[in-house]
Parts: structure tokens; sequence; C-alpha cells
């Protein structure tokens, strides 16, 4: 070994650097490709609650008209829909996205609600079928607002946490919005009997 050194001329002590230098900037690319990745796997997840946000949003106008045929007399309910909805389509950032999102929620409560004063538009197949495709996409947006925020939570640990957290802060990683619900929605409804 000591021939092979003297060979090209280098002492234990600079093959040892050579090594750990060479260890570190490996580290270095790993650590970089992983936070890229975690960064790619939250915009994947907010793009799949997006896509889910605009079925919603698309299915809106229908329902509405849907209502507005057997409740005519019911405007703000239908007023406030239609803001609802387009709040959503113009939301950029996650959290206007969240806020928008709480709004149009809060908006078809009140929708089906009116719904429930008309027997005849709940019998009525047109009316049960968007009843039907909203649930679905509903569901379709919890599932992809739980992968959205786990995703966020592993990448936000990943930029928080030592060593990774210092290839974060060179190549400016920024932490990422969960995205979430109101606090009137996290009140535990009251039943009374």
């Amino acid at each position: 070994m000591m021939t092979l050194l003297s060979l090209f001329g280098l002492s234990m002590t600079v093959l040892i650097g050579i090594i750990i230098l060479v260890a570190l900037v490996l580290y270095a690319i790993y650590a970089y490709n992983s936070l890229v990745g975690a960064r790619n796997q939250v915009d994947n997840a907010w793009s799949q609650i997006d896509v889910q946000l605009k079925k919603r949003a698309d299915l809106v106008p229908n329902l509405v008209e849907t209502v507005k045929g057997y409740a005519k007399h019911e405007k703000t309910v239908f007023e406030e829909v239609t803001k609802a909805r387009a709040a959503l389509m113009q939301a950029g950032t996650v959290a206007e996205k969240a806020k928008a999102n709480n709004m149009l929620t809060s908006a078809l409560k009140s929708l089906f609600a009116v719904a429930e004063n008309y027997p005849q538009l709940r019998a009525a197949e047109n009316f049960k079928l968007l009843q039907e495709q909203l649930e679905s996409i509903e569901s379709k947006i919890a599932y992809a607002r739980q992968f959205y925020n786990d995703s966020v939570l592993a990448y936000n640990n990943k930029i928080q946490m030592f060593p990774t957290n210092i290839f974060a802060r060179v190549f400016k990683f920024k932490p990422r919005e969960f995205f979430e619900i109101e606090e009137a929605e996290r009140a535990v409804p009251k039943v009374k009997f």
C-alpha cells in the first residue's frame, strides 16, 4: 500500500482527505436528488387535488341548474354557490385554494339543505346522479388532500432535518403549506334527539 501511495506521491493523510471529499460530494448529490424528489412528490400531490377541485367546480353549475328548476325563490343560495365556485377557479396559492374550497363546501351544504325541502327534486334522476358524482369527487378530494399533506410533511421534514437542511438552505428549498380546513369545519357537530 505504501509503495502505491509513494508511486503517486500521496501521503495517507491526503488519501483520507480525498476519500472524505468524495464521500461528501456523493452525499451532496444524494441529498439534492432526494430533496428534488420530495418537492416533485408535493407538486404531483397538489396537482391531484387541483384535478379533483376542478371536477367538482365543473359539476357545480349542473347541480345549481337542477336545483334552480325546483327552488326558484332561493336566489341567495345560488349566488353563494356561484361566488364560491368562481373564487375556487381564480385561487392561485394553496392557502387561497383551501379557503375557496371551504367556501364552496359550505355553499354546497346550503344548496343540499334547500334540496331537502323539495322531495320531487330529491327523487329526480338527474339530481341523484349529480349528487352521487359529487359524493365520489368529495371522497377523492379527501384522499388527495391526505396524500398531499403526507407529501408536504415528508418534504418539510427533509428540508428541516440535519444534515439535508444544510443542502436545502444552500439550494433554496422552501417549506410548503399544508392544505387545511377552516376552524369552523373542525368543530364537532352537536347532535340533539
